[in-house]
């Protein structure tokens, strides 16, 4: 079975969004290089971030998001994200009305169902999970292997935490990667068990 990773681009100060879910400039780094990331060409990351991202990308096998995202994001139109084979929403509620069945997303109510139900569908590949909300309930959960984190130089002051509402300790290992982008910093941690 492959690893749970929670994982996202974070302020220094631990904020995925702002307070209007608005990523702002974090996402800045994935457009300021010269190196193609994906076939789309949008994206272009230095040659430092591209060697530690595609990788990890070629690995993912599902995204786990919250129905929070899937809907801001309109589903991404029934095609996951970044060449992901599917994605597992975390949701109470069924799939919006004409959604087309034959999409490969799965609604599923509660993270520990909905992290047991990623990991079938991934086999060996890795599930990530979207940090925040429900990232943080899958850590408190005790289902995240991994924390990455793509780390932006910038404070945003206040919005959505990287670890949304996680209330209690929880210790991670010394990180086992730190890789210095253009405008970015990589941060890798195994979380303790």
């Amino acid at each position: 079975m492959g690893k749970v990773v929670m994982y996202s681009s974070v302020s220094v100060d631990g904020f995925v969004a702002d307070d209007n879910d608005q990523p702002g400039p974090l996402f800045d780094w994935l457009t300021s290089g010269d190196v193609p990331l994906d076939d789309s060409g949008a994206l272009k990351v230095s040659q430092t971030s591209y060697d530690y991202t595609r990788p990890y990308w070629d690995q993912i096998g599902v995204t786990v998001v919250g129905r929070h995202v899937f809907d801001m994001t309109d589903g991404w139109d029934g095609t996951p994200p970044g060449g992901v084979d599917h994605v597992v929403v975390v949701t109470h509620r069924p799939a919006p009305e004409g959604w087309d069945p034959g999409a490969p997303f799965h609604f599923v109510d509660g993270v520990e169902a909905a992290v047991a139900r990623a990991q079938e569908l991934a086999g060996d590949r890795v599930v990530e999970v979207a940090a925040g909300d429900v990232g943080g309930q899958v850590l408190a959960a005790g289902l995240v292997d991994e924390v990455r984190m793509d780390v932006v130089p910038v404070v945003l002051g206040s919005g959505k935490r990287y670890f949304g509402s996680v209330d209690a300790q929880h210790l991670l290992e010394d990180p086992d990667a730190v890789i210095q982008g253009d405008r970015v910093l990589h941060l890798r941690y195994r979380v303790r068990r």
